[in-house]
């Protein structure tokens, strides 16, 4: 009889148990008909909240869906005492985008060459889900017949432990001369000139070692809220290439006697790749609606200049800096931001100093749903 008794007892528990697997693994998709697109509508219908329990998943977008999970929560965990989601995968947002260039050559004697571009402008609108974002820009200088050859390209890559950035921007002309050796008895003046191409291309990642409780997100992509002032050490790599061409055969016989240079034509064409360091702080200002951000970077590293550049192939000290500002003002799902950004490259050799600027302001509004 004891016998019988625990077989019942067993029998028992095991039916419980296959009971309760079966329950846990039963979903409100398992009673709907097989569908490969039922998923997509459920996302639509339920504002793309990609983490509902009701949503019918194929196995590739539930694997998908477990990676990025994965990939969200590794490197996008924050302290929720100082940073925060917004709560919305949305975001739409007008911009304009305005950069200008700086060239600055000095010589021995306290003469110079100095010259900057226009201040170009763009404007347009785009629209981002989660870190996917599409939209276009708009060259506004077309409008005053200041249409200038030049294209800007700009990828961003932002989490909660590191940043990517990859930009290329080319220009042709455009330049306004506003030094020039001894001309004008080296006093400041100005001079269109057309005779200059440059092309500038640069690739920066940097790792942010207070990740849990800066968010660089917060400042320059509205996807997070910063709770409280926190800032972070950084530190990574960058690389780049820049290819400067300057003709001065075409000027004036009065200034091109000034020209501090042994050539009529000069070329700066180097490639090289540096060490990056420095600090990023976030300032939280009451009511928590403001938010103020500084990025201060300096890179030193190994420079290479090429074949055709003026002064052939060197091997060289690399030096540049990467400064960032950012204002951002936070309404409810109403967003605006202005950033400006600097970028600059130093180069020298026994003759003169070449200092490289690339400047840019951005203007935002936008609103998150």
């Amino acid at each position: 009889m004891l016998r019988n008794s625990v077989q019942y007892i067993l029998s028992t528990v095991l039916v419980s148990i296959s009971g309760l697997t079966l329950h846990a693994q039963s979903t409100p998709c398992d009673s709907l008909p097989r569908s490969s697109t039922r998923w997509i509508h459920q996302l639509i219908e339920n504002g793309f909240h990609i983490n509902d329990s009701s949503v019918c998943y194929p196995a590739f977008p539930r694997f998908a869906l477990k990676v990025y999970n994965w990939g969200d929560k590794t490197f996008n965990s924050y302290d929720k005492n100082y940073v925060v989601g917004t709560g919305k995968n949305w975001k739409l947002q007008g911009k304009n985008y305005g950069w200008i260039e700086t060239q600055t050559m000095l010589f021995p004697k306290n003469s110079s060459i100095s010259m900057h571009s226009n201040l170009y402008s763009d404007a347009g609108a785009y629209l981002s889900f989660m870190a996917v974002s599409v939209g276009y820009m708009w060259n506004i200088d077309k409008l005053f017949d200041h249409d200038t050859k030049r294209h800007t390209f700009n990828f961003d890559f932002t989490c909660s432990r590191f940043f990517i950035n990859y930009s290329k921007v080319s220009s042709e002309g455009g330049m306004i001369l506003t030094r020039f050796g001894d001309y004008n008895d080296g006093k400041t003046f100005r001079y269109d000139f057309d005779d200059v191409n440059i092309t500038t291309t640069n690739l920066d990642a940097y790792y942010f070692f207070n990740h849990y409780k800066y968010s660089h997100a917060a400042a320059y992509t509205f996807s997070k809220y910063q709770l409280r002032t926190s800032g972070t050490a950084i530190a990574g790599i960058t690389g780049g290439e820049q290819n400067i061409s300057m003709n001065f055969e075409n000027l004036p016989p009065d200034m091109l006697a000034a020209l501090p240079l042994d050539s009529n034509k000069y070329t700066f064409h180097y490639r090289d790749i540096a060490v990056l360091g420095g600090y990023a702080r976030n300032w939280v200002l009451k009511p928590r609606r403001w938010l103020l951000n500084l990025t201060a970077m300096g890179a030193l590293g190994y420079k290479r200049t090429y074949e055709d550049a003026t002064d052939g192939i060197r091997n060289m000290v690399a030096n540049s800096y990467r400064l960032s500002l950012s204002c951002v003002y936070n309404h409810g799902a109403l967003f605006a931001s202005a950033q400006a950004r600097s970028h600059g490259y130093l180069y020298y050799n026994s003759n003169f100093t070449h200092f490289s600027t690339f400047s840019s302001l951005t203007l935002i509004v936008g609103m998150r749903f």
